[in-house]
């Protein structure tokens, strides 16, 4: 098992076979997926692609201590072939909200990002009236950046009021304060 990082509760590591059902069944989940795109990525995706060792891309979450599945955590270059700009993102369990572990998850990542990969800019996006993620992506020092509008054929509740981006660059990362 490759393991990327480990904070005081949390490990993320590669995706295995395992994963799978797991995937499905938060997958299936209709207020995990409320916000999000259908189920993208999807989890075979998950399970064979990124399954291999490297700093970006999709990573199994798990408790540290019981090695019970959370869900999982992105950290994957905008375009390819560059990793001066990654795309952050999550998608935990239903029994895993409220605990802090997606704050704890992403502060990990953005330092790690900073700290050891070279990263630029970090950036992440969510609907607009997803509150509980956009509180996740402030305590983790990212800032508001706009609103934006894009045309979906099945559009999901509450897309009406667009999806919002936020952003942190290195040189705030480094400023005293940031978290």
């Amino acid at each position: 098992m490759h393991v990327l990082l480990e904070t005081e509760r949390l490990r993320l590591r590669a995706f295995a076979g395992a994963d799978l059902d797991n995937l499905h069944e938060m997958d299936g989940d209709p207020e995990v997926m409320r916000f999000l795109d259908r189920g993208h990525p999807a989890a075979e995706l998950l399970v064979t692609r990124y399954a291999q060792p490297s700093p970006f891309g999709y990573w199994a979450a798990e408790e540290r201590d019981t090695a019970a599945f959370l869900g999982w955590f992105e950290f994957r270059p905008v375009r390819d072939g560059r990793t001066d700009e990654v795309e952050l993102g999550y998608r935990l369990r239903r029994a895993a909200w409220g605990k802090g572990y997606a704050t704890e998850g992403a502060r990990a990542l953005v330092r790690r990002g900073f700290a050891e990969l070279g990263v630029v800019r970090v950036t992440a996006t969510t609907m607009a009236v997803n509150t509980g993620s956009r509180r996740v992506l402030e305590k983790s020092g990212l800032r508001y950046v706009r609103t934006f509008h894009e045309e979906w054929a099945d559009p999901l509740p509450g897309a009406e009021h667009g999806d919002v981006e936020y952003a942190l660059t290195a040189g705030e990362w480094r400023r005293p304060g940031t978290p």
